[in-house]
C-alpha cells in the first residue's frame, strides 16, 4: 500500500507503516479510544475468496479479503479485538485508548491458516506456533474469544478423537 493512502477508516483506526515495502512489521493502531465490547468497525466489504494470508475465515469453507486497513490488523495471543464474522463487526476484548495497536487472536476465526508463522507477543498465554485453531488443544483454546465456527469445528475433532 502507497505510504500516503487514504485510510479506509478515518478516525477509527489507522495503519502505522513501519521499515520498507518488504516488511511486515506494520501495524493497525486505534485513533480514539473504545470502551471493553463496543464495535469499533462493522466489517463491510468483504469479497469472498480462497484462504489466503490476507483473509479472514467466517464459516468452516468460507473466506473473504479484508480489502482495507483491516489487512494490518496483526496476531497477538493477549488481544485486543475479536473480529465476530457472525455479526460482521470488529469489537473491543478490553479499553483500548487512542494509540493503541488493535491485535486479534488469529485462531480465533482461522482453522487451518494459509502460511504459519513463530509467535513473539511475549503474552503469558502465547500459543508460540500460530497455524490455526486446528493445532491447537481445546484447553488452550478455551482462555480465548472463539468465532461459533471454530467452536463448532472443535467440538465436531473432539467427538471424533474421543471415540
Amino acid at each position: 500500500m502507497d505510504q500516503n493512502a487514504q485510510s479506509s477508516h478515518p478516525g477509527l483506526f489507522k495503519v502505522l507503516r513501519q521499515g520498507d515495502a518488504t516488511s511486515f512489521s506494520s501495524k493497525l493502531v486505534a485513533e480514539r479510544d473504545f470502551e471493553k465490547g463496543t464495535t469499533i468497525a462493522d466489517l463491510t466489504g468483504l469479497t469472498p475468496g480462497p484462504k489466503r494470508y490476507s483473509s479472514v475465515q467466517i464459516s468452516a469453507i468460507e473466506h473473504v479479503e479484508l480489502n482495507s486497513d483491516l489487512l494490518y490488523l496483526n496476531h497477538s495471543c493477549d488481544p485486543s479485538t475479536y473480529l465476530d464474522v457472525s455479526k460482521r463487526a470488529i469489537v473491543a476484548l478490553k479499553d483500548i485508548k487512542q494509540g493503541d495497536e488493535l491485535t486479534f487472536f488469529y485462531p480465533s476465526t482461522e482453522w487451518d491458516m494459509a502460511q504459519a508463522f513463530d509467535c513473539w507477543c511475549g503474552a503469558a498465554k502465547c500459543i508460540g506456533r500460530v497455524n490455526g485453531a486446528r493445532h491447537l488443544s481445546t484447553e488452550s483454546l478455551e482462555q480465548f474469544t472463539l468465532s461459533e465456527h471454530v467452536i463448532q469445528l472443535l467440538k465436531d475433532r473432539d467427538s471424533v478423537e474421543h471415540y
